[in-house]
C-alpha cells in the first residue's frame, strides 16, 4: 500500500506541474492576439453518430461531459478502493478525512452564500467547496522531506471524500430538467452491470460498451453525463481470483519449470515450453490482480497527463481586461475566494480539531497540528472541479468569467499560503 501511494503521489504531483503549464498557457492564449482562434477552436462543434442517432457538441462539451467522465471513472475507482482497502477502510480511519473534508465543504459553501444569498449568483455555492488533489500534492511536491508521508496520505484521503461529495452536489443540485424514461435506461443498464459483477465477470469490455451506453443514456437524461463514470466505476469488481500466496507458489512452480528448459540467455522467440511458461504466468499475474486496480494503474496516467491538461487548456482560458478590478469585488468573485482560500482552511482545520478532540478520530503519528493546518490551506487550490461546477452553475452566463477570476486567484493564494505555513519546518504538536 505504502509503495502504490508513493507511485499514485509522483504522478499526481507530476500533474500537477503539468496542470499549472496549461493554465498558464490558457490564460496567455485567450488575452493574446489568438484569442479569437483559441475561442473558435474550442467552440467547434464535433457530430458523432448515424443517421437519426447523432450527438452534436462543441468541443469544449466534449472535453467537459466526455473525457471529464473518464476522470469521473477513475475518481469512482480511487473512492471505491479506499473505501475497501485504503484510508478510509475503516470507520476510525476514515474519521478524520472525511470530518476535514466535510469542514471544507460546509464552510466555504456558507461563506459564499453569506455574499449571493437571495441573488442570482447563489446558484455558484458548490464552486468553492472542492479541492485539485494534482495541485495540492504538486504543491506538497516541492516541499520534499519538509513533510511527512502521513500528510500527503491524509490530503490525498481528504481531496478524494471531497471529490464524492462534490460529484454528489453535481448530481443533486446541477441537473437542469431530466428526463425519466432516459433515466430509467441508464438504471436499467447500471443494474445490468451489477449483474456482471454478481456473475464473476471481469473482462473490462463488457463494463466498456456498457459505460459507454451508460454515459448516453445520462446525457440525454438531464443529469450531467460524467455521473454515468463514477456508477461505472462502482460496478468493476474488487476481488481477485487467487490470493497471494497462491500466486507465489504457483509462480515458483512455473519459474522452477523454466529454468529446466533456458539453457542460456538469449534473445530470440521463445520455445514452445518457454511461452507456455510465460503465459500461464501472465495468467497468474491477471487472477491475483483486481480489475478494478488494473483499469485504475492503466487510465491513471492518461487522467493525470492528458484529461486534466486538456480541460484546463479549453476551461482556464479566462480574458482578463481593463474591468478585472470591478470582476474581483463581484459577489461571485469574493464567494469564490474566501471560500477557497478561508473557508478551506478553516473548515478542514476546524471540523479535523473537534473529530480529534472528541476522540472520534486521531491525529496520525508524525503528522503536527501546524502540519494540518497547512494542508487545510492547499485544500483551497481548487481548479479542476471548481471550473467544473462553475461551468455547471453558470453556464454561458458572464458570471462564469468571474467565478473562473475567483478561482483561479483563490487557488494562487492558497497555494501561498499553505507553502508558507509548511515551509516553516516541523513544529510541535
Amino acid at each position: 500500500m505504502l509503495r502504490a501511494f508513493q507511485e499514485f503521489f509522483r504522478l499526481e504531483a507530476a500533474g500537477g506541474i503539468l496542470l499549472l503549464v496549461c493554465m498558464a498557457t490558457a490564460l496567455g492564449l485567450a488575452n493574446s492576439p489568438w484569442a479569437e482562434s483559441y475561442s473558435a477552436f474550442w467552440h467547434t462543434t464535433i457530430t458523432i453518430g448515424v443517421g437519426k442517432w447523432i450527438i452534436a457538441k462543441d468541443l469544449v462539451h466534449w472535453v467537459n461531459d466526455g473525457l471529464m467522465a473518464v476522470f469521473f471513472f477513475v475518481i469512482g475507482l480511487e473512492i471505491k478502493r479506499e473505501v475497501l482497502v485504503g484510508e478510509l477502510a475503516s470507520p476510525r480511519q476514515a474519521a478524520l478525512p472525511a470530518a476535514a473534508a466535510l469542514g471544507g465543504m460546509v464552510v466555504p459553501a456558507s461563506i459564499f452564500l453569506a455574499f449571493n444569498l437571495g441573488g442570482p449568483t447563489a446558484n455558484g455555492w458548490g464552486i468553492p467547496m472542492a479541492t485539485d488533489i494534482a495541485f495540492a500534492l504538486g504543491v506538497l511536491a516541492l516541499l520534499g522531506d519538509r513533510v511527512p508521508l502521513s500528510l500527503k496520505v491524509f490530503l490525498a484521503a481528504l481531496a478524494i471524500v471531497d471529490d464524492l461529495g462534490a460529484v454528489l452536489v453535481i448530481a443533486l443540485f446541477y441537473t437542469a430538467e431530466v428526463s425519466w424514461h432516459m433515466l430509467a435506461a441508464a438504471a436499467a443498464i447500471f443494474g445490468a452491470m451489477v449483474v456482471l459483477n454478481l456473475a464473476g465477470v471481469r473482462r473490462p469490455a463488457f463494463y466498456g460498451v456498457l459505460g459507454a451506453l451508460l454515459w448516453v443514456a445520462f446525457l440525454q437524461s438531464g443529469v450531467h453525463p460524467t455521473i454515468a463514470g463514477i456508477l461505472a466505476a462502482l460496478t468493476i469488481p474488487a476481488t481477485a481470483r487467487i490470493n497471494t500466496g497462491v500466486f507465489r507458489a504457483k509462480s515458483r512452480e512455473i519459474l522452477d519449470r523454466l529454468e529446466t528448459v533456458d539453457v542460456e540467455p538469449n534473445i530470440h522467440p521463445l520455445t514452445g515450453e518457454q511461452q507456455e511458461a510465460v503465459y500461464g504466468l501472465a495468467s497468474l499475474v491477471e487472477q491475483v490482480e483486481t480489475p478494478l486496480q488494473r483499469l485504475e494503474h492503466a487510465l491513471h496516467p492518461w487522467v493525470i497527463f492528458f484529461i486534466m491538461p486538456i480541460f484546463a487548456l479549453a476551461n482556464a482560458g479566462v480574458t482578463i481586461g481593463s474591468d478585472l478590478g470591478d470582476a474581483l469585488v463581484h459577489p461571485v468573485s469574493i464567494g469564490v475566494i474566501l471560500g477557497l482560500v478561508v473557508g478551506k482552511l478553516v473548515g478542514v482545520t476546524g471540523f479535523a480539531w473537534l473529530a480529534v478532540t472528541s476522540g472520534i478520530a486521531t491525529r496520525p503519528r508524525g503528522m503536527t497540528w501546524r502540519q494540518l493546518i497547512g494542508a487545510a490551506a492547499l485544500a483551497g487550490i481548487g481548479f479542476t472541479m471548481s471550473l467544473f461546477i462553475a461551468d455547471q452553475a453558470f453556464g454561458t452566463s458572464y458570471l462564469l468569467d468571474y467565478a473562473k477570476i475567483g478561482v483561479l486567484v483563490a487557488s494562487l493564494v492558497a497555494g501561498v499560503v499553505g507553502v508558507v505555513i509548511l515551509a516553516g519546518g516541523k513544529a510541535r504538536s
